[in-house]
């Protein structure tokens, strides 16, 4: 008996088919990013209760989070989630200030971003906009400081 091959017109194979493959994507890029190697040391635990930035953009490795970053910030430190939809491999996050590093820089003429990094995975940072990095200083209570440009 052969069964019938993935496909629009076969929804019932297509969307199981579908789902996991959209899975496997967000894993993969998970692990490229690095997001995979964050989680291992810095994984939520509870709530976040935090200040909170919604659909914003940064890049960790080979990975660009465009408009699906959630950043959040406050005393006890910086919580990394994404949208629902990928969500899969990339757990939310909460990092202690002691263990993240602030290294600004600019790109492209007048660009100014910050990269973040991380103590438990020196090797993984987080590049994002010097805008949001001033944002997250000012919510962290004075635990986390963005140097001049």
């Amino acid at each position: 008996m052969d069964l019938p091959a993935p496909s629009p017109e076969n929804p019932a194979l297509f969307l199981p088919a579908f789902a996991l493959f959209w899975c496997g994507i967000c894993m993969l890029i998970s692990r490229v990013g690095g997001w995979r190697a964050l989680g291992r040391f810095y994984r939520l635990q509870g709530r976040f209760d935090g200040e909170r930035w919604y659909l914003r953009s940064g890049s960790m490795g080979l990975a660009n989070y465009n408009g699906c970053l959630t950043l959040g910030a406050d005393a006890g430190g910086l919580c990394l989630a994404v949208l629902f939809l990928f969500r899969p491999g990339h757990p939310p996050l909460l990092i202690p200030w002691r263990d993240v590093t602030v290294e600004p820089y600019r790109m492209v003429f007048l660009f100014h971003r910050v990269k973040l990094g991380f103590r438990e995975t020196p090797s993984v940072s987080l590049r994002i906009s010097r805008g949001l990095a001033d944002k997250l200083a000012g919510a962290s209570g004075g635990r986390f400081r963005v140097p001049g440009p």
